[in-house]
């Protein structure tokens, strides 16, 4: 019995507000590393966050030999009702036509798309880790074998393509794994890549966040857009558009203890922002309503230090003691991964282990993404 998957996901957000924001006569390319395999695929994407229209040229897919390399000779052509282009308007998302598409475990494909005329690039994610990465290219180069050094960089910014589904054995499966900075950056890459160091996994990880993101507020300034929306204007729409999950685990909420400042500090950080700690353990009660009425088992990581971060105060730690306190112990989820004790320091429980510090006392090294993994696989075994 086949089943659709989704393989490989990211969220929706918007982009940098930069006088450069549009673009045109360009290719974007994103290699995928696939946990399990199938014999056809469909693509999402999304202009969800944009405020115009925006038009994908020509889309295709195909097998990866390198980071700028695809293999010609299967190379597809994706579709939209059957049409080669497809406009996708302001606040809309699409799912491709099913694709006939050989796909192997493990195996690396490319999505390429190629935007002629000038398109307002703003429905984007940045993400980072050892299987994030993309690149844009002048002119159109959807079906070009290897991108041309000199007309091509490197970037981490994911625009429109938010998800690749794989019609594929119905013993599959995948995890989504949703926050905020934290979750954008290398851990749930590394989830992937321990997934698949099985011989036998089943596991695709599928990253749903965005860099900046609180539960509760969102910022109507363009000082801070790409901060992107609230809870309830992401979680349940993108929880939705993944195919075949069956676990979410959520690692969110320090941005809304971090960020207000006060409008004599920063306008746009105003004091009224703060929650309470009852009003972001609603929050989280309220995704794993969402999460719950689709079927999902739930798990939950509590905070992660914030010793010395630049708006670090006693009042803040409490905050995050008391919510972190309440994940260890709330009943409504199906468990919890304790990620602060494993990431914390011995001797200051408040601050980052000093080798699970990146150096700006909120977001942690890579060998402390490398032990998250490690807690969210054993996490989503049991």
């Amino acid at each position: 019995m086949l089943k659709w998957v989704t393989v490989w996901g990211n969220a929706t957000s918007v982009a940098e507000r930069r006088p450069e924001n549009y673009a045109r006569d360009i290719t974007l390319r994103y290699p995928v590393k696939c946990a399990f395999g199938g014999n056809a695929v469909r693509l999402h994407f999304s202009n969800f966050c944009g405020t115009e229209p925006i038009t994908l040229t020509q889309v295709a897919i195909a097998s990866a030999v390198s980071d700028r390399e695809i293999n010609l000779k299967d190379a597809a052509l994706i579709t939209f009702a059957g049409k080669e282009s497809v406009t996708i308007n302001a606040g809309e998302e699409i799912v491709s036509d099913e694709i006939p598409f050989r796909i192997k475990p493990k195996d690396s494909v490319s999505v390429s798309f190629y935007l002629e005329n000038f398109t307002l690039m703003r429905s984007a994610v940045v993400v980072t880790g050892p299987l994030s990465k993309g690149f844009f290219s002048l002119g159109n180069r959807t079906f070009s074998g290897v991108l041309p050094l000199e007309a091509t960089r490197s970037t981490n910014v994911f625009y429109f393509l938010t998800g690749i589904d794989v019609l594929t054995d119905d013993k599959n499966r995948c995890v989504i794994c949703y926050g905020d900075s934290i979750t954008s950056q290398s851990w749930p890459d590394y989830l992937a890549i321990k997934c698949m160091d099985d011989p036998y996994n089943s596991t695709a990880v599928v990253r749903k966040a965005a860099s900046g993101t609180r539960v509760l507020r969102e910022y109507k300034c363009i000082t801070y857009e790409s901060y992107g929306l609230c809870g309830k204007n992401r979680f349940g729409r993108e929880i939705s558009s993944v195919s075949g999950a069956d676990t979410v685990i959520i690692q969110q909420g320090i941005n809304d203890i971090i960020h207000p400042v006060g409008t004599e500090i920063n306008p746009f950080r105003p004091m009224s922002d703060l929650p309470t700690v009852r009003q972001l353990e609603e929050g989280i009660e309220y995704y794993v309503s969402i999460a719950k009425s689709k079927n999902l088992k739930v798990i939950l990581g509590t905070l992660l230090p914030i010793y010395g971060w630049r708006t670090y105060a006693p009042f803040r730690e409490k905050m995050k003691n008391e919510f972190n306190d309440w994940v260890r112990v709330y009943k409504g989820a199906d468990g919890f991964i304790d990620f602060e004790r494993a990431l914390r320091s011995e001797t200051n429980i408040s601050a980052f282990a000093d080798d699970y510090n990146s150096g700006d006392n909120l977001h942690p090294s890579e060998e402390a993404y490398k032990v998250m993994a490690e807690l969210a696989f054993g996490g989503i075994q049991k």
